[in-house]
């Protein structure tokens, strides 16, 4: 495997609303594409180092859905959804995103925008993520969400890698 680049996503927070992650990945673009989007794969990276993909269903299309589940080590199941708006294959995917286990989960949807540009075979990822209020961007900071983010990113790289 070529050398990656663990660990080295990047938070901000450009708006009260909003949270934008950056990272490199050591794969050309349709490998990253393919990996996070073909459900056998997103099994494999999802989850990070917390537990295992139970479940990952994704219906590819504008106005289709998708819904990945966790189980999670420590024994108990998360799971998020949501819904595509847009798609422009390999390099950009707008889509919803709700985390199942909030009270009234709906009323805290956020919205993800993600785009990959490719330079010299590596791909440049960058994912911003959209709230309604300052409230909604905290809870999920304080969630916990960069930790497992950041494995996840890392074995997302791992399995594109994979695929050349």
């Amino acid at each position: 495997m070529a050398t990656t680049t663990s660990g080295t996503a990047r938070v901000s927070l450009p708006a009260d609303n909003q949270i934008l992650i950056t990272r490199e990945f050591n794969a050309p673009r349709a490998l990253v594409w393919k990996a996070y989007t073909t459900p056998d794969l997103v099994k494999r990276w999802w989850a990070g180092q917390r537990g295992s993909v139970t479940s990952a269903e994704i219906d590819l299309r504008v106005g289709g859905s998708w819904r990945y589940v966790m189980g999670a080590d420590g024994g108990f199941e998360v799971a998020f959804r949501g819904v595509y708006r847009e798609i422009e294959a390999p390099a950009r995917l707008v889509n919803t995103e709700v985390f199942e286990g909030l009270p009234e989960p709906d009323e805290h949807t956020g919205l993800v925008t993600v785009t990959f540009t490719e330079k010299d075979g590596r791909t440049y990822m960058e994912m911003l993520c959209e709230y309604k209020d300052v409230a909604d961007r905290d809870a999920v900071i304080a969630s916990g969400m960069e930790g497992g983010m950041q494995e996840s990113m890392d074995q997302l790289e791992i399995v594109a890698d994979s695929l050349s």
